[in-house]
């Protein structure tokens, strides 16, 4: 999978029901995509947050696209999540975690959306590996089905599991050939208790952390099914 920005519940669940997690990280960059955002809640309406990239484009590959990150824009940023978020039952234990993601000592946006994953892993004590394609399969020749068959192979893997909208792009058939079998997560996003407005689905992982426990949490990434 790309690496997003603090992403939904449904990318946490892949990690959950993954033996190895693959960051594809060499592929090309998407303008209006989660790579760099994701939504958080506002005065109980879904908002953006958003880190602001230089010169993105979706002819570079994701690990070539520097953040612009300075010191008045993070401020911004963690203000925002501050305000949004401030009388939420856990915001003391996740709040912090978040912020230092924001402030990390790194230059593209790849690396701010993989620490965010990280953290939010550490966070929840998901020790599932982790892989950026860029570091470790030396296959950017190939494309499509054929890269992923060749990195599932690099992998000894016997199966692949990729998000739920992959079905439109994958055969089953083309795995099998290879000896591998493909499943499909489909996410289940439990409702929770977020403030006084009715429940907002779907949101940045920022938000379930900051209404759930950390055993509420683990319930929710068991919540799928593979087809």
């Amino acid at each position: 999978m790309q690496p997003y920005f603090f992403p939904y519940l449904g990318y946490f669940q892949l990690i959950w029901a993954a033996d190895r997690f693959i960051f594809y990280d060499d592929v090309n960059y998407i303008t209006g995509g989660w790579i760099n955002r994701n939504r958080i809640l506002i005065n109980n309406t879904a908002k953006y947050l958003t880190i602001p990239c230089s010169k993105a484009s979706q002819n570079k590959l994701i690990q070539e696209i520097n953040h612009s990150l300075d010191d008045k824009n993070r401020e911004k940023l963690v203000r925002k999540i501050k305000h949004a978020y401030k009388n939420a039952p856990h915001f003391k234990e996740v709040y912090p975690l978040i912020r230092d993601v924001i402030y990390a000592n790194s230059m593209t946006i790849s690396e701010v959306a993989i620490t965010s994953i990280r953290v939010t892993m550490d966070y929840l004590g998901i020790a599932t590996p982790l892989k950026k394609s860029s570091a470790s399969y030396h296959n950017q020749h190939l494309h499509g089905t054929a890269r992923i068959l060749d990195i599932c192979k690099k992998e000894d893997a016997s199966t692949y599991t990729n998000a739920i909208g992959g079905r439109e792009i994958y055969s089953r058939q083309d795995f099998s050939d290879e000896g591998i079998d493909l499943k499909f997560l489909k996410p289940i996003i439990p409702t929770y208790e977020q403030f006084s407005g009715p429940f907002l689905s779907g949101l940045s992982i920022i938000d379930v952390l900051m209404f759930n426990t950390i055993p509420q949490v683990h319930e929710m990434l068991s919540e799928y099914t593979l087809e």
